[in-house]
């Protein structure tokens, strides 16, 4: 008789496992901290996810799983490969840079952001979007995308007293949770139809569903690609983004709009591309339509609104990060289309790097206006150049980067990979889009470059730099240049031997 017992491959599990040991730690030693010494549980986090993004060097060299079923160790709940670490770079990545700018936002709210309980989520939500990329069935997936989400509406809400954060936190949570409902319901039609939850299986078997199961089979695939679209912030599921990025800290906006996505797309490219395969012909023109009406409605919301000077800065990228979710579909909906998947999820996960160090980066500047100014409007980067003359250079080159412009190389080749996988998948139309799109977002990109280097209404005052909010923008602002002299890197990183 076979032992039921299994062993668990800790070295595979190890990142996010880190990530949610630390936050425990975090959460008991904030009991006996005094408040002066509560500004540490921040480098505490900060360390824990540096910890974290190193366990995954030694899970380099070849592909672990654990969690399989007994007697069948090809189908496993949990599989640290390619795909796998390329996100959990980026989530873990990403999640350190927001943690540097949570440690200097947290010392300037005073007592309105508890410090103990923001860690504690923060950490938590980190472990769920680290643990997300590695469920390889649908449960797992669910509970993951859970663990990742519910933190991240009590990190929005969190700050006390304040009307718009609460507001946000509201709208967030209201559209996450009917996006898990509706999920629950599609995954629940596929497993009465597949009697299966490993995505492996499900692939295998909805091929060959009884004619009497097809119909609930088919209205499972429709449900559960509706509810990772909300997760993705795919129009016309995004309405909750941008008053959402608006009223959450700083911090948790950048959070939102990296860590967020990453989640969001990671799922999509799993439930899609790696257990639905056989209804590609349903689900990729589905994924087609919604990128091109996701690029246009971001890049034209974002071109609408910065005709006004109170327009704030945060709820421009806000807006960004719609459009740029609209190119990030662009090679998951290929992938229906093309010869070879992979390539195309490959460029899915190279945008996502590269749009992931530059918008943080813009992030993190907008971080350092913001201590001057509260509103932190798109108008008060007028003459930044003056005040700060290498910030306002980042913040140009990261607007670049987003805008697709040289000496942003990084940006112009992921968009140019975006362009190459819809093209060789046929989709001549959506390139077309595309290109429409990236014209329009120039307009709005290139203005507010161009404010940083006018002569400021005022007299320039010079900020000093807190050294995390430094360490923010250096480690950002050194990706995009090494990134953009090797391109090509990001590319080979991104093989994800997904198939």
């Amino acid at each position: 008789m076979s032992s039921l017992v299994q062993s668990v491959d800790w070295l595979a599990i190890a990142p996010p496992t880190v990530a949610a040991v630390v936050g425990l730690v975090v959460l008991v030693a904030d009991l006996f901290l005094t408040e002066a010494r509560k500004p540490l549980l921040g480098w505490i986090a900060v360390g824990g996810l540096a910890a974290a993004a190193l366990m995954l060097l030694p899970l380099l060299d070849a592909d672990r799983s654990t969690f399989c079923l007994v007697g069948d160790t090809e189908v496993c709940s949990y599989t640290a490969d390619r795909f796998t670490l390329v996100i959990q770079l980026l989530v873990l990545g990403g999640a350190l840079l927001c943690a540097l700018l949570s440690v200097t936002a947290l010392k300037d709210s005073g007592k309105r952001l508890p410090e103990g309980e923001y860690w504690f989520l923060f950490l938590s939500s980190a472990a769920g979007a680290a643990l997300l990329p590695a469920s390889r069935d649908l449960a797992t997936l669910v509970v993951a995308l859970e663990v990742a989400s519910l933190p991240a509406f009590a990190l929005v809400g969190l700050r006390h007293g304040d009307r718009r954060s609460s507001e946000a936190a509201l709208k967030f949570f209201l559209s996450s949770v009917t996006a898990t409902a509706v999920s629950l319901l599609g995954i629940s039609f596929v497993y009465a139809a597949t009697g299966t939850l490993h995505l492996t299986r499900v692939a295998e078997r909805i091929q060959d569903v009884d004619g009497q199961l097809a119909t609930l089979a088919q209205t499972g695939v429709v449900l559960t690609l509706v509810g990772f679209a909300f997760k993705t912030a795919a129009v016309p599921f995004h309405f909750w983004v941008p008053d959402t990025y608006a009223g959450a800290p700083l911090p948790i906006a950048a959070y939102l709009s990296v860590i967020g996505k990453a989640v969001g797309f990671s799922g999509l490219i799993l439930v899609t591309v790696v257990a639905l395969p056989s209804y590609a012909d349903a689900w990729a023109p589905a994924l087609a339509v919604l990128a091109a009406l996701t690029m246009t409605v971001g890049n034209v919301g974002a071109l609408r609104q910065q005709s006004t000077r109170a327009y704030s800065a945060v709820r421009l990228l806000a807006w960004s990060s719609v459009g740029q979710a609209g190119y990030l579909l662009v090679p998951i909906a290929a992938a229906g289309y093309a010869d070879d998947p992979e390539k195309s999820v490959g460029s899915t996960l190279a945008y996502a790097l590269m749009y992931g160090a530059v918008n943080l980066g813009a992030f993190a500047v907008a971080a350092l206006v913001g201590r001057a100014h509260r509103l932190n409007r798109v108008a008060d980067y007028r003459g930044l150049y003056a005040a700060s003359p290498l910030t306002a250079l980042l913040m140009g080159f990261f607007l670049l980067c987003l805008a697709g412009l040289p000496p942003g190389v990084i940006g112009l080749f992921a968009k140019v990979t975006v362009f190459a996988a819809a093209v060789d998948a046929g989709l001549g139309w959506l390139a077309v889009v595309m290109a429409v799109n990236v014209v329009i977002a120039l307009v709005y990109y290139l203005r507010w470059t161009a404010l940083l280097f006018r002569a400021p209404e005022g007299e320039a005052a010079a900020q000093r730099l807190p050294a995390p909010l430094t360490a923010a923008l250096a480690l950002t602002g050194v990706l995009g240049v090494a990134l953009s002299g090797a391109p090509q890197l990001v590319l080979r990183f991104t093989e994800t031997g997904l198939f």
